[in-house]
């Protein structure tokens, strides 16, 4: 018996990306960005497309593939603590609805920024490498991996 937990999961963070509503504030949140960048007089069209891009994919790598553990107290007894966000999505359970979502949305960003940008070779290089660096941690064959040892602790 858990006495004095406030919550009735083992981990939150393993629910959270499917609770009512969060993926709507996610594109939301994500459509406000757009908005701030697009109300900055000196930008164009292509780079706010750009950079709404590079900034959505900088803050959920960072989010999602670089934080560890679990920001309550749980009663699991610390199994989540070398464990990403992204691993714990749905205890690890692969190709879930709120899997899907994360890894469509950065494509779908993709594809209006590459489209808006009208694939300037800059503008797509950029995009490219921002797109990969956010879906290759997502992929199956990366789950628990540590390349070089980054993240490892």
């Amino acid at each position: 018996m858990n006495v004095g937990v406030a919550h009735s999961e083992v981990n939150p963070n393993t629910r959270v990306m499917s609770s009512r509503g969060i993926w709507l504030a996610y594109t939301i949140s994500v459509g406000l960005l757009h908005l701030v960048l697009l109300s900055i007089p000196f930008f164009s069209i292509p780079t706010v497309w750009t950079l709404t891009n590079v900034i959505h994919n900088l803050v959920m790598y960072l989010l999602l593939h670089t934080v560890k553990g679990t920001p309550f107290e749980t009663p699991d007894q610390g199994r989540a603590r070398l464990l990403t966000h992204w691993e714990q999505i749905d205890h690890g359970a692969q190709f879930t609805s709120a899997r899907k979502f994360l890894s469509v949305s950065p494509v779908l960003l993709y594809l209006l920024a590459s489209f808006y940008t009208k694939y300037d070779p800059g503008h797509f290089v950029v995009n490219t490498t921002s797109l990969l660096s956010v879906l290759l941690p997502k992929l199956p064959q990366f789950h628990g991996v540590r390349i070089f040892g980054i993240n490892k602790y």
